[in-house]
């Protein structure tokens, strides 16, 4: 507990001992020198968390630092780090060590997606720091900056690329021309994917992220069910072909907004204009745009995963941590205090571009315009091209003015019941910015 003499030495426990939790470990021990200066006391790493003590570990590891005795090692933490990820039982051990005044670093995204609200009321009673800038977004700082830099503006909008398997799957998929059976393969041998790659291409980790940016740029909170979804599985290599063709690169965006009705939060893969910045990031790469009323637009790039670069993220929340116990403090709480509502996914405003093959014979375009008007979507732009397999269906690429997704959804399913149209290949968001 904070007291009024400042003390030389605070104890860390580390929760966790995989490819994150050991990249912590060394940080702390190789570094040790350097972070006593930065912090003002000497940062002691007192025991790492593991399942089982016998597992072979990196010979980074110190083997009397492993225990199986959890509680124990809280009980005596000043700063408890948890990388064990999942709902539990890493939440009884979070609330475990906020109970017992201990600060708590964190990069569990599904857990403050879910519980987050619970956990930040918890820790503001208790009068410690609960920090998670690993959380979102890896090595980019884009929490603290969110939290604090940013407290005295009015954030309008954060929107960005906060997975890097997925971008790197869409990104093989424009470059090389691979299918996206092929990239996410690629993406299992370098170590971008999971051997189940479904919480990352069905957008489930953006989206856990995108819950944590909107309850924090919007001060209202905003769960991982109130996240409009949608994932990379059905983008086709056909796609990415009239994407480019488009001056367009499809990439999955996380999109979270302050409107006048509410906020809107939504992770879905987008057309995304050639020469906005967020078309060129590559790779496992992550990049956040934040556009605030007086600082304009900010955007924030970096390694989105890995074991350093997110074990980089955790030690700057532990350094400021450790600096707010030497200072007899604690730093900035949950700011969920304008409860705003939070959008049905029908009332999202976007612009679409839907790809049809339709019968390639005179009266088509008429209907299919028609369909477009009786739901009061706004056609932008109509572009026909042949379809080379098929010689009595064209391609038929249609942009829409900005509309809501409720009036696109049942414009889309009217023109599933047209005699004329063969096919909805394709139906994308477009994001002008």
């Amino acid at each position: 507990m904070p007291t009024s003499i400042a003390p030389t030495a605070l104890n860390v426990a580390l929760l966790g001992c995989g490819v994150v939790g050991t990249e912590v470990a060394r940080i702390l021990t190789q570094d040790a020198e350097n972070l006593k200066f930065r912090v003002g006391a000497q940062l002691n790493l007192i025991g790492i968390a593991v399942r089982d003590t016998s597992v072979p570990r990196s010979e980074i590891i110190d083997p009397a630092l492993l225990t199986t005795d959890v509680e124990a090692l809280i009980a005596k933490a000043d700063i408890v780090v948890e990388v064990m990820g999942g709902i539990e039982p890493a939440k009884s051990y979070i609330n475990q060590a906020i109970a017992s005044g201990a600060a708590v670093i964190t990069a569990n995204k599904a857990l403050l997606a879910q519980d987050g609200p619970a956990l930040f009321q918890a820790a503001d009673d208790a009068g410690v720091d609960l920090s998670f800038e690993a959380a979102v977004a890896g090595a980019i700082p884009i929490i603290r900056p969110i939290r604090e830099s940013l407290a005295g503006d009015t954030i309008k909008r954060v929107l960005g690329i906060v997975n890097g398997t997925t971008n790197y799957v869409l990104d093989q998929m424009t470059k090389n021309d691979l299918a996206f059976d092929q990239a996410v393969a690629q993406a299992q041998e370098l170590g971008y994917a999971e051997a189940d790659p479904t919480a990352d291409v069905e957008g489930h980790d953006a989206a856990a992220k995108a819950a944590i940016l909107a309850s924090l740029a919007f001060h209202t909170r905003v769960g991982i069910t109130d996240v409009g979804c949608e994932g990379i599985t059905k983008v086709t290599a056909q796609d990415v072909a009239w994407a480019k063709r488009s001056g367009h690169t499809i990439k999955l965006l996380a999109i979270c907004e302050q409107t006048s009705q509410g906020i809107s939060a939504r992770v879905h893969p987008a057309l995304v204009p050639n020469e906005h910045p967020l078309a060129t990031v590559s790779g496992a790469f992550n990049a956040v745009f934040v556009e605030a009323e007086n600082a304009g637009s900010l955007m924030f790039y970096g390694q989105g995963a890995g074991g350093a670069p997110t074990a980089s993220a955790i030690m700057g929340d532990l350094v400021s941590a450790a600096r707010n116990r030497v200072a007899a403090g604690h730093g900035a709480g949950e700011s969920a205090y304008a409860n705003l509502p939070v959008l049905d996914q029908g009332e999202t405003i976007t612009r679409y571009q839907i790809r049809l093959s339709v019968a390639d014979r005179s009266g088509v375009l008429y209907q299919i315009t028609e369909v477009f008007s009786e739901h009061d979507v706004s056609i932008e732009t109509v572009t026909q091209a042949p379809r080379p397999d098929r010689e009595d269906e064209a391609y038929l690429i249609v942009t829409t003015h900005a509309g809501r997704e409720k009036a696109l959804a049942k414009t889309v399913a009217a023109l599933e019941d047209l005699e004329v149209v063969q096919e909805i290949m394709s139906v994308l968001r477009v994001e002008g910015f």
